[in-house]
């Protein structure tokens, strides 16, 4: 990578960094240009350079989100091994802790396209996954089966996050890890 695309880069973050810190402050659509501008530290033009307008960029900051949790999941591959599930699972609960803009979006009228988006592209990793998948189910099954854990895990993360993250992450973890092992694992290895 040269330094222009390092520059470019790091000035992409800084604005998606802004965004994320004034989306715990204010709703979305009270976001505008001149408070990210003014966050991030960047000119309204170099704004302009990167993103169309506030919509555009709350769109990549979803999509950064997304990624993020995608990372994730990467180092994840599923055994009957508690210890794994559950690290796996308290890294998903402390991003979402950390990470205000996903509480804030997964409770807002942009949840459902949110949601949409994400299981998009989660059935795109799913379709490259199942690929190499060693179990006895054919890849439909296979794709149900993770989309049923993704939906498991978004519904307890929206719920944990509606509670103001009260319940220790631990025991978030604990109950997801549950809901992995006990009902869609053994399904997987049927």
């Amino acid at each position: 990578m040269n330094e222009l695309d390092e520059r470019y880069v790091t000035v992409e973050e800084a604005i998606v960094d802004a965004f994320f810190i004034l989306s715990s402050e204010k709703e979305f659509e009270k976001i505008t240009v001149s408070d990210v501008v003014k966050k991030s530290g960047v000119v309204r033009s170099t704004f302009y350079n990167h993103y169309e307008n506030v919509p555009a960029l709350l769109s990549a900051a979803e999509d950064k989100t997304i990624e993020d949790i995608f990372q994730l999941m990467e180092s994840f591959h599923p055994k009957d091994d508690h210890q794994l599930c559950k690290s796996y699972f308290l890294a998903i609960c402390n991003y979402t802790k950390e990470n205000k803009f996903l509480a804030s979006v997964l409770h807002s009228p942009r949840g459902d396209s949110f949601l949409e988006k994400a299981m998009m592209m989660f059935h795109k990793y799913v379709a490259t996954v199942s690929q190499g998948n060693a179990m006895n189910i054919n890849k439909q099954q296979f794709s149900y089966l993770i989309a049923a854990t993704i939906g498991a895990t978004l519904g307890v993360l929206h719920k944990w996050t509606a509670e103001a993250c009260e319940t220790p992450a631990e025991e978030i973890a604990d109950i997801l890890t549950t809901i992995f092992l006990n009902g869609v694992l053994p399904f997987m290895e049927n």
